[in-house]
C-alpha cells in the first residue's frame, strides 16, 4: 500500500512515513489494501504498539505506531445544542458519526460541563486528545440569557415538571425587580436543585426526588459577576447571568422569586458563552455531522 498521508483512520499517525513509502507489513501481516490496514488497527487496543514494516525506494524500514485516538487531531466542537436534547445524546451523536466516518470502533468524547435537556445553547464537546482538557474548559466562565416566570413554582425549579401558581406580584415594580438582583452578585451561597445529578446518599438527588424523598441539599459557593434583568413583561422577565462553573439558573430562579415575596422558576435557558467560546460560533448539530462527513471523506495530502 502506497502512503498517500501518515494519518490513518480514526486520526492515528504512523511516525517515520513520508507520502510516497509502501507498507508491507502490519505486524506479521502482509498488508495489501488500506482498509485492510485499518481493519488491524481497529482490531487492536489504544496504548497497544503496533510494528509497521515499510519500503521507502529498495530499502526496508520498521516503525512502531502506538494507537492513540485522534492522536493528532484532537478536536473541540461547538455545538449550538437543541432542545430537549441531554448532554449525553449530543456526545453519543458526536462519537457514532466520528466512529462511522473514520472507520474506527472507539473514540473518546466527552462533553465541558452539562447542559439540561430544556436549555439550548453552547456546548463544548471534545474528541480524542482534546478530552484532556475538559476540565479546563469546563472550568471558565460561563454567560447565559433566559427567562424567570413570576408568580408560580415548579419542584424542579424549571419546565420539567408542572407549575404551581397562585403566588402574588401584583406588589412588584420594576424597579423592584432590577433592585433584587444585587443581592445575588459576588460570591455566594447557593443550594442546588433537588432535581439535579448530584449524588446523596449514593443516589443522584433527583432519583431520589421523583421517588418524593425529601432531600437536603447543602448549599455551595459559587460566583455570579452579572445579574441583570433585560426585559420585563409580567409574569415573564428576560435575564443575563455571567457566572462560574457549578452555578444553577434554575436555583437563582428559585431564589430570586423568594427574595421578591413571591415565587419564580426558570421558564426559558440558553447558554451563550464559556470562556472565550461564543454561541455565535457554534454549529448546529445538523451541520456538525455534515462537517466531520465531509472531513473524512475529503482526500488527505502529506501536508495535511
Amino acid at each position: 500500500v502506497q502512503v498517500m498521508s501518515t494519518q490513518v483512520g480514526s486520526g492515528a499517525e504512523i511516525a517515520g512515513l513520508e507520502q510516497g513509502d509502501i507498507i508491507v507489513k502490519a505486524g506479521e501481516t502482509s498488508i495489501t489494501s488500506i482498509n485492510q490496514l485499518k481493519e488491524i488497527i481497529n482490531s487492536h487496543k489504544i496504548g497497544d504498539t503496533l510494528t509497521i514494516t515499510y519500503m521507502r525506494g529498495d530499502t526496508v524500514y520498521t516503525t512502531e505506531m502506538v494507537l492513540e485516538e485522534l492522536k493528532s487531531e484532537g478536536r473541540i466542537f461547538l455545538v449550538d445544542k437543541p432542545l430537549e436534547w441531554t448532554s449525553f445524546d449530543a456526545v453519543n451523536k458526536i462519537r457514532y458519526t466520528l466512529c462511522r466516518s473514520f472507520g474506527t470502533k472507539k473514540i473518546k468524547v466527552g462533553h465541558a460541563g452539562t447542559l439540561d435537556p430544556l436549555a439550548t445553547g453552547l456546548h463544548i464537546i471534545c474528541a480524542g486528545s482534546e478530552t484532556h482538557n475538559i476540565d479546563r474548559y469546563q472550568g471558565r466562565e460561563k454567560e447565559y440569557t433566559g427567562t424567570f416566570t413570576l408568580g408560580a413554582y415548579t419542584p424542579s425549579f424549571d419546565r420539567e415538571t408542572e407549575p404551581v401558581t397562585g403566588f402574588p406580584t401584583s406588589h412588584l415594580t420594576e424597579s423592584a425587580i432590577h433592585e433584587a438582583t444585587n443581592a445575588f452578585t459576588g460570591d455566594i451561597l447557593q443550594r442546588p436543585p433537588v432535581y439535579s445529578a448530584l449524588m446523596v446518599d449514593g443516589k443522584r438527588a433527583y432519583q431520589h426526588a421523583r421517588k418524593g424523598t425529601e432531600v437536603e441539599m447543602q448549599p455551595r459557593p459559587v460566583s455570579i459577576s452579572t445579574f441583570e434583568i433585560t426585559d420585563i413583561r409580567m409574569p415573564e422577565t428576560d435575564f443575563r447571568v455571567v457566572c462560574s462553573k457549578g452555578t444553577y439558573i434554575r436555583s437563582l430562579a428559585d431564589d430570586f422569586g423568594r427574595a421578591l415575596g413571591t415565587r419564580a422558576y426558570l421558564s426559558a435557558l440558553r447558554r451563550t458563552r464559556i470562556g472565550d467560546f461564543r454561541v455565535e460560533d457554534a454549529m448546529s448539530m445538523e451541520d456538525v455531522v455534515a462537517h466531520i462527513t465531509a472531513t473524512a471523506e475529503k482526500p488527505q495530502t502529506a501536508d495535511e
